[in-house]
């Protein structure tokens, strides 16, 4: 009985110390962060030192770029997502390629971006002109590159 009573406390003190470590990881990780918030999912967290996750915007500066009327594509994604999990690391290699700027939008942390720009899945990229929708890509095709490619490649014609 008393071995399992030791077990039992070992097994408490390794969570403690598997909470305390995390919870030391993500104070680290949220100093200076794009989103200017403390409050953010585990998920989102763990993307923030992800190299594909650097474009992040924020609601109101895309908002405002869209109406400044300049090219715009603006990538709906979400870090739970496992579409696009796959999709981020094939679309930013070809975005620096091309030399078209993605915007990140995250709407699990902005979830009003599902409304205010009809997203009906993630990931999507939307290409906004003299602040209209030109055109849009739904889904995940990190498969076909080809597509990745000639989507971005509308921007920079």
């Amino acid at each position: 009985m008393k071995k399992l009573g030791i077990i039992g406390a070992v097994v408490i003190v390794l969570f403690i110390a598997i909470i305390l470590l995390t919870n030391l990881s993500n104070k680290d990780k949220l100093t200076d962060n794009p989103y200017g918030t403390d409050n953010l999912r585990q998920s989102t967290i763990d993307l923030l030192d992800n190299e594909n996750y650097q474009n992040i915007i924020l609601p109101e500066a895309l908002e405002e770029k869209i109406a400044a009327g300049g090219p715009v594509v603006a990538y709906m994604f979400s870090p739970e997502c496992p579409h696009c999990m796959k999709m981020t690391p094939s679309l930013m290699p070809i975005a620096d390629e091309v030399g078209v700027q993605v915007d990140q939008l995250n709407i699990l942390e902005y979830d009003k971006g599902w409304n205010e720009y009809n997203i009906e899945a993630t990931p999507t990229l939307i290409y906004f002109n003299e602040g209209k929708e030109v055109s849009r890509l739904v889904g995940d095709y990190s498969s076909n590159e080809q597509v990745i490619h000639d989507f971005l490649g509308q921007v920079t014609k």
